[in-house]
Order: C-alpha cells, then structure tokens, then sequence
C-alpha cells in the first residue's frame, strides 16, 4: 500500500498481467469467466461514516463473498497496525480471517477495495491457482480481482495529489486500467461512471489505450499502414530463409513470429488480443481464426 510516498506508474509487470489473464481462461475455462459479466456495484460496497465499523466490513466481506460465488466461506474481518493493506489467513475453511490496516477505519470508502483483493486470494487458493513467488503472485491476484468485477475498485482507491498520495494493490494505476479495460471491451461495460477519483479515470484511459493496441497488432485486419508494413517486410525475410534453419525468426519486439511448417506454408503466431493465448494460424493472407481458450474469433491477413 503506497501511503504517502512515491506511485509507481506506466507498465512494468505487463507480461506478468497478461499471463495472468491466460492462466484465468485455462484455469476457469470460457463459460466461467462468462459468469461474471456483472460487476460488484457500488451500492452493494457502500459505506458510510455512519455505519458501524464492523457490522459494515462483515456486510461488504460477504457481498464479495457471494461476488466471487464462495457460499460455504465465511470472512472474519479485524483491523490492527500493519504496513500492509490487508492480510487473509488462507487455512482450509469455511472461515478465513481478515486483517485489515487501521488506516480503513477512518478510511472506510475503501474497505471494499482491499477485501476485494484478500477475498480473491481465497477464491484463488480454493482453485489452486497460483504463481511462483511473492511479486506475481500478487500481480495475479490483482488481475483476477479486476477481471472478474471487483477491480474497479482497487483502481478508484488510487488518489494523489502534490501532498499526499494512496493505492491499493501490486499493479500500477495504469495496469489496473488495462485489465479493466480488457474487462470492459469484453463484457461492453464502462467502468468509468463508477469512478470517484480523477486519477482513477485518467490511469484507465491510459490502460484503455494500451488494450486497445493489443486489437491493432498485425496480423489482425484492425492493424495500422506502418504495421502492417512491418510485418509484410518480417514475412518477406521469414519466407526467404524458411528452409535456412528450424525457425524463421523475426525482428525483436515484434509481436509475432514466423515458424516453417514441414512442407506446408508458412505459420505466423501471435498473442490472442482477449486472453494473450499464442494462436498460430498459416501464412496465407486472409484468415479467420478462432481463438480455442476464449472463443474469440479473430479477422487475420496473413
């Protein structure tokens, strides 16, 4: 939890986000993920000065509860000292504890946003999904909180200003605005009437943005004149020197690569812009494919 101090911004832990979202289809599968096509709704984790502290945070722990379809589980929620938001005990259940920072008692608007993450950690642990170490680990519990319709509030948390300064979670403003906006061209959401903060809006239209380059990328129809450019040199060379070694290769930080196919044409992969899947379709100018993880049917020149 930055609180006071510097907010890291941009997009450092992209790769890991988008494995995230891969890991989600595979793990929960497409019908799933389909479920949750409606998000948490602000008057459901609501909370005002004059509620009781408890009472409220047991009340909003059980809407996320019942978000995230976790029926049997039942969140105990404290407060104390911490550095941290938040802490979850993940012991084998029915009850799980929670901890949350003291700063959330004279900070109630955004006790939502930290139980959405801790109340995931157990929706993941109960799925057995997870990465290896700390950093993305977490990185992936952000994602699924976002992805599946909770997120929006670890990113309406996020406020700075010349003075002070305060954000939840592992991602950055901007990458919490990513997958919302992954989110959001999936399920035709927008997410941005529920903002509260300013800064929360402009990090999403950053993130919104940087997903909407991911539907821009060649081979796909929707890729701009300089990509496309790029990519009909990349294939020239790669069918030139096809038959010179195992792999066609390709120039660094493309967003795709060329393999040979036996005696068959030439393959071009590529990441699924909806779930960054590898598809990897023959090079043979106009294609349709259709992704198998998320049933996203792509319009290709190859």
């Amino acid at each position: 939890m930055a609180n006071g101090g510097p907010v890291q911004h941009g997009f450092p832990h992209l790769e890991t986000v988008r494995a995230s979202i891969t890991a989600l289809y595979r793990r929960l599968s497409y019908d799933t993920i389909q479920t949750f096509a409606a998000s948490v709704a602000p008057v459901d984790v609501a909370f005002a000065d004059t509620d009781d502290l408890y009472l409220g945070a047991q009340r909003v722990a059980r809407e996320l509860v019942r978000h995230y379809r976790l029926p049997d589980a039942r969140l105990i929620v404290s407060f104390r000292e911490m550095s941290h938001a938040a802490n979850v005990e993940l012991a084998a259940g029915p009850e799980y504890f929670v901890e949350l920072n003291d700063r959330f008692r004279t900070h109630r608007r955004d006790i939502g946003a930290a139980l959405a993450h801790e109340v995931m950690h157990v929706y993941l642990h109960r799925l057995g999904l997870s990465f290896p170490g700390t950093r993305d680990n977490e990185i992936l519990t952000d994602t699924a909180t976002t992805y599946l319709g909770a997120g929006w509030l670890l990113l309406d948390a996020y406020r700075e200003d010349a003075a002070s300064s305060q954000k939840l979670g592992y991602l950055t403003p901007e990458e919490f605005g990513y997958v919302l906006a992954k989110r959001a061209l999936l399920f035709a959401e927008d997410p941005s009437v529920w903002f509260t903060s300013p800064q929360a809006y402009a990090a999403y239209v950053k993130g919104l943005a940087e997903a909407r380059r991911d539907e821009q990328q060649p081979p796909l129809t929707a890729a701009g004149w300089a990509g496309r450019r790029r990519y009909a040199r990349d294939r020239r060379h790669a069918q030139d020197h096809a038959q010179d070694h195992h792999g066609a290769g390709v120039r660094p930080g493309a967003p795709y690569a060329f393999t040979p196919d036996g005696r068959g044409p030439l393959r071009v992969s590529f990441a699924c812009p909806t779930c960054q899947q590898r598809i990897r379709v023959p090079v043979r100018g106009r294609v349709r494919a259709r992704c198998g993880l998320c049933r996203t049917v792509l319009e290709c020149d190859t």
